[in-house]
């Protein structure tokens, strides 16, 4: 039978037992991490969250207790008291290296098995196993360290938005199912047979209404679902740090979140980070970087060739233009011994999974000029592009030319960033942020053959726009932003519609009928009568800014029981079945579509 903690207390952490404790009587408890038995003298490494001390038994230890201190294994729980003095070998490794514990009462409070994997840093095994056994994965202190900063960035949020007057409010969780965007994750409603809530995507619509309601300036960290497939910065269900406020414009609601993030680097990493942040237009954006979360931190500028060529006889390049599309190019610089022929074969792959029918190239090597199209050019073009791209001996010009846009973009955009990693353009720990502005109102679904609101129907057009938004869509911008870090959007949002008409005119541009827009949305538009002030807010994902600060490459890393690729969690693996008699009450029946 264990050993109880009857009689004793807890008095001092593991790793914040230090030199200022020597001679001091301490009581500590945790995980053996390691044991040392040397016969006479025994060690045991004992770790909490904080990190590890040193327990210590010798030949002046009590036998009984010398011998149940060489009973205990890897990860037995036990609880010590002793006094606390020098090593006599210190550890420089470790923070209190140069103490250790001198141990007269010794509780074993739980015996462990041997552990599927070891319990430390350097353990390499495979994903699978780590989620399986989460809670012993959630022991290392690489894990640990990323649930504290997420611990500490939440502290940090509510305590900031406290002192500029926002006012932390839960909003629900079971909600009105409003079809337009990503898949609603859908509860069934017990007592109201046949009919379903939704888990929000996020507190949106809530969030506006409290702004209706007077509350002025709201925050929330909320959870939030959607059920879309995962990537490595994706989860099914994640955490917001979710914003409203009200009498404001663009300006003020970057300003005022630019200085959570200030906070948030000087607290958490000890930073200083410049503000204001650079701003980039979204036509800006796409036209230089290929993507609406541009990583500036290095250049590789995308150029338009389009002009150029407009009259050039290569049909690759000519019909591309011809048929509303263009012919864009990078150039790498410097990068022609790593960019061999067989590894731009590679490149031509790689452009492929973003839809390119191939990449043109040119290499300037010392002993010539290798190229896959300057022979179909005239001589006048293709100085033109070497003089647009700048190129020079020892680069490679990379071209990619399609009757769609955002395939050249997509596809560019990709393979700078991969181009950025492959030849080592981004100086490690360095952090990019900015803001990406008027992003488009709307863009065209094809499998629903109409326009969609980029955003989210609640999104104000740009004023000098809304007069277009049912007949030239397409053209018409938001006055939405994102802010972005190396590469990645780590937050949104936008100015909000607060006007009846407006409102009414933004859901017949998304094809609305008045009959469906009011089942649906009914009751923001009724809310409109009674006067909504001007509005806007954004929301940070917490999970991925706390990827970027941790330099993870996987979301999963910084999530304490995160999903998988097909949305499963493999500890407790779920989802499930449910029993029958659960499904009756709910007046479910299965029936499962074989794909």
């Amino acid at each position: 039978m264990a050993d109880t903690m009857e009689g004793l207390k807890r008095t001092n952490y593991c790793g914040e037992t230090t030199k200022n404790d020597i001679n001091k009587e301490v009581v500590v408890c945790g995980w053996v991490q390691k044991i040392r038995d040397k016969g006479m003298l025994v060690f045991v490494d004992l770790r909490d969250r904080t990190g590890i001390v040193q327990l210590a038994f010798d030949d002046e230890t009590e036998t009984t207790l010398r011998e149940k201190a060489q009973s205990v294994r890897s990860e037995f729980v036990i609880m010590a008291k002793g006094i606390v003095r020098e090593r006599e070998s210190k550890n420089t490794e470790l923070a209190n290296g140069d103490i250790e514990v001198y141990v007269n009462e010794l509780r074993i409070l739980a015996k462990a098995a041997t552990p599927p994997f070891e319990i430390t840093d350097t353990t390499n095994v495979k994903e699978e196993l780590r989620l399986k056994y989460r809670y012993l994965d959630l022991r290392r202190r690489e894990m640990q360290d990323a649930i504290i900063m997420r611990h500490k960035i939440v502290k940090c949020a509510r305590d900031y938005y406290d002192l500029e007057h926002f006012i932390e409010i839960e909003t629900p969780t079971l909600i009105k199912s409003t079809p337009e965007g990503a898949r609603d994750y859908l509860v069934p409603s017990r007592v109201q047979p046949g009919k379903f809530f939704a888990l929000p995507q996020s507190p949106q619509l809530y969030k506006q209404l409290l702004m209706l309601s007077g509350y002025d300036r709201y925050m929330q960290v909320a959870r939030c679902y959607r059920d879309e497939d995962l990537r490595a910065d994706r989860q099914p269900e994640f955490t917001q740090i979710d914003l409203e406020m009200s009498f404001v414009d663009e300006n003020d609601v970057m300003t005022i979140n630019e200085g959570f993030l200030k906070r948030v680097f000087k607290e958490i990493l000890n930073k200083d980070i410049e503000t204001p942040f650079k701003r980039i237009p979204y036509k800006e954006a796409m036209e230089k970087y290929g993507s609406d979360k541009p990583d500036t931190r290095f250049d590789l500028q995308i150029h338009d060739l389009s002009e150029i060529l407009k009259n050039t006889e290569f049909k690759v390049f000519n019909s591309a233009i011809a048929e509303g599309g263009s012919v864009r190019a990078i150039v790498a610089k410097n990068a022609v011994s790593t960019l061999t022929r067989k590894e731009i074969d590679k490149l031509v792959d790689f452009v492929k999974t973003y839809r390119a029918k191939g990449l043109a190239y040119t290499r300037f090597t010392e002993e010539n000029v290798a190229s896959s199209y300057e022979k179909f050019l005239s001589e006048e073009e293709t100085n033109a592009i070497r003089a647009e791209m700048g190129a020079e001996t020892g680069d490679v010009i990379l071209i990619v030319a399609d009757s769609k846009n955002q395939v050249v973009f997509d596809s560019l955009g990709a393979l700078r960033n991969h181009l950025a990693e492959k030849l080592n353009l981004i100086e490690p720990d360095t952090f990019d942020l900015l803001w990406v502005t008027e992003f488009p109102l709307f863009e065209y679904d094809e499998e629903e053959n109409r326009y969609v609101a980029k955003h989210h129907p609640f999104t104000s057009p740009m004023l000098c726009d809304f007069e277009n938004i049912t007949t030239d869509p397409a053209n018409c911008r938001a006055r939405a932003y994102d802010i972005v870090m190396n590469g990645y959007e780590i937050g949104g949002g936008s100015i909000r519609i607060n006007d009846l008409e407006m409102q009414e005119k933004m859901f017949k541009a998304l094809g609305f009928t008045e009959e469906q827009a009011h089942e649906r949305f009914g009751f923001l538009l009724d809310a409109f009568k009674y006067g909504a002030p001007p509005h806007g807010g954004m929301a940070f994902g917490l999970d991925r800014l706390v990827m970027l600060l941790l330099q993870k490459r996987n979301i999963k890393e910084v999530i304490a029981f995160p999903k998988v690729q097909n949305s499963s969690e493999l500890m407790t693996a779920c989802p499930s079945e449910v029993e029958q008699k659960n499904l009756d009450e709910l007046s479910i029946a299965i029936n499962i579509h074989e794909e």
